[in-house]
């Protein structure tokens, strides 16, 4: 290995931190060079031994992930495998596979070439859609055609950059095959160029307790095999190189965070009330069943928040009323008696082009998406609300609809349920009767119209990350012009108000699902507008119970009122984080 450059100052990147902790080592960087298929043209009569080769990689490539995910299953657990489920649908594509076949017999170049040129169309078309769970799938594309080319090309699998001592993995991404590959002794932690919270490395790294810092864009060109990092995994910093100084105070943060971390973990059954006794309804979101456990070790009060898409973009066919509700019903049944709020549909016909045939739209976030897609697609919304219903029987299933704009949609909506449970009631298959029906808030016409809606529902959740993004008409994801991206916006509090408001007014009750309501900066304000419940990732649920725990219902009003009068979103936030650091500092060290 080398022995990396010579000493020079401290250096420090700016990333994403998406797995808590802190780690300094040696750096390891992992370069990739793609595999470039060569052109060139083929005869009739030897188109059936390109699809014969085709065949035999395909085949090659599926053994290849299997034995992937049986090491990865065998360190870490068969849930954190099941990210390879992906890879395994890639390979089993027919879509793309018949696509393939259909241009090398029409074009008559070879299979390497061809089956490139497709795969890397698809991943365009994903990478282009403003989702970043949908982005990320893109790279699953991307890693099978690589380990395709390669079994077409004769060569053997790609290795990860290793080495015999420990080390901070830095690469331009890291893929489940990486990750499968590497000795998980050796690595201190993970930085990477690309990704998001929701990426393949970020998801590992919390599997495995490493610290992880993704989106830094320049990491592979400023950091050289060799260089010592210090990476915190809870600000997303990076140090190249890091000062006496650096060392010194990172060594002091890490003793008071693992002192923290113990701490909260003793809140897990306390309740989260504030401390003039009111309680505040802390729950957890999830994408699949298999994050269950996760919710009853965090403590929360049930789910807020069960993503469905997740489960139907799992899935190479879409799945049946009766998978759906053998899903639906495990979930319910393992966080009894805590209830669950099952989501329906909320995903775009792009989004399920394979499914449902639909071509990709210009605008998906503003398109055929949600309940939009659901009240035209009324078979496959009738599956899932039959499954929902039936589910309902176990207790606790509750029901959301995404992405209502007005009344219109509202009732259409709730008309299809009250066909459902006709039809099960003739059929004599059980459910809840009173099953709780809600509304996400997450288009700014709901929210200025929430009045009208509480008439017909029990329950509003609102959901920050896209009110925010349709109040202020700002992509959060684009750098240039995320600084616009602003929760205390005066626009955005007053509509969280004003939908605590309608709600309370008509005896129902009001939560918020976004990213908000893991910020425990705005854990007093959003208490304070007359929020009833929070829903976080189960991994934020102790730090966000802390912070109902340590502020009053009273101060949390005067915080609200004050915002409220606010004008500038820098300020009203400045005066949340100085109530937060007053009440709880440890959650800021």
């Amino acid at each position: 290995m080398s022995e990396g450059p010579e000493p020079g100052p401290e250096v420090r990147l700016q990333g994403v931190g998406v797995s808590p902790g802190i780690a300094r080592g040696v750096a390891l960087v992992h370069s990739v060079d793609e595999e470039e298929a060569p052109s060139y043209s083929i005869a009739e009569q030897d188109v059936p031994g390109e699809i014969t080769r085709l065949k035999n990689a395909l085949a090659a490539t599926r053994a290849q992930i299997t034995e992937s995910q049986h090491r990865i299953s065998e360190a870490i657990g068969a849930k954190d495998a099941g990210i390879f489920d992906a890879h395994l649908l890639v390979v089993e594509d027919q879509t793309l596979i018949d696509e393939v076949i259909r241009l090398v017999r029409e074009q008559h170049r070879n299979i390497e070439h061809v089956y490139q040129q497709v795969a890397n169309g698809y991943a365009r078309t994903l990478s282009e859609i403003d989702d970043p769970y949908l982005r990320e799938r893109a790279l699953d594309i991307h890693d099978v055609t690589r380990r395709v080319l390669r079994n077409l090309l004769g060569k053997s699998p790609r290795t990860l950059a290793t080495a015999e001592h420990p080390h901070v993995l830095v690469a331009a991404d890291l893929t489940p095959s990486d990750t499968a590959q590497m000795n998980r002794s050796l690595v201190l932690g993970f930085v990477t160029d690309s990704g998001s919270r929701t990426s393949h490395t970020a998801i590992m790294a919390r599997s495995l307790d490493l610290p992880a810092v993704v989106g830094l864009h320049v990491a592979t060109e400023r950091i050289a095999t060799g260089d010592t990092l210090l990476i915190d995994g809870y600000t997303g910093q990076v140090f190249i190189r890091p000062s006496e100084q650096t060392l010194y105070e990172y060594g002091e943060i890490e003793v008071r965070k693992t002192r923290v971390e113990q701490e909260l973990t003793h809140l897990r059954e306390t309740a989260s009330n504030t401390k003039d006794g009111r309680h505040i309804v802390l729950s957890a979101n999830i994408e699949l069943p298999e994050d269950v456990e996760n919710v009853a070790a965090s403590g929360a009060e049930g789910i807020g928040l069960y993503r469905t898409e997740f489960f139907f973009l799992n899935k190479a066919t879409l799945p049946d009323e009766e998978e759906q509700f053998e899903n639906y019903a495990r979930v319910a049944a393992a966080v009894k008696p805590h209830p669950v709020i099952i989501r329906t549909l909320d995903i775009g016909g792009d989004k399920l082009a394979q499914g449902l045939d639909v071509p990709p739209e210009l605008n998906p976030f503003l398109g055929w998406r949600a309940i939009r897609l659901c009240l035209e697609r009324t078979d496959l919304f009738k599956q899932q609300l039959r499954a929902i219903l039936r589910a309902s029987a176990l207790g606790g299933v509750r029901l959301m609809y995404p992405m209502i704009s007005g009344l219109t949609e509202l009732r259409r909506a709730n008309a299809l349920l009250e066909e459902c449970r006709a039809e099960l009631r003739a059929e004599g298959k059980p459910f809840a009767e009173e099953m709780e029906v809600g509304a996400m808030i997450e288009v700014p016409s709901a929210a200025l119209t929430a009045d009208h809606l509480a008439a017909e529902v029990d329950f509003f959740s609102i959901g920050t990350n896209d009110l925010i993004q349709y109040t202020i008409a700002v992509d959060r994801l684009n750098d240039r012009i995320g600084h616009l991206y602003e929760p205390t916006h005066p626009a955005i509090l007053r509509m969280i108000r004003s939908v605590a408001d309608a709600a309370h007014a008509r005896g129902k009750w009001v939560g918020v699902c976004g990213e908000m309501a893991g910020e425990v900066s705005f854990t007093p304000l959003l208490i304070g507008l007359g929020v009833d419940e929070l829903s976080v990732g189960a991994a934020l649920v102790p730090p966000v119970k802390r912070a109902i725990q340590s502020v009053s219902s009273f101060e949390c009003r005067v915080l609200a009122e004050e915002a409220l009068r606010g004008e500038d979103p820098a300020e009203i936030l400045a005066r949340c984080t100085s109530l937060a650091r007053d009440h709880y500092p440890e959650l800021f060290e």
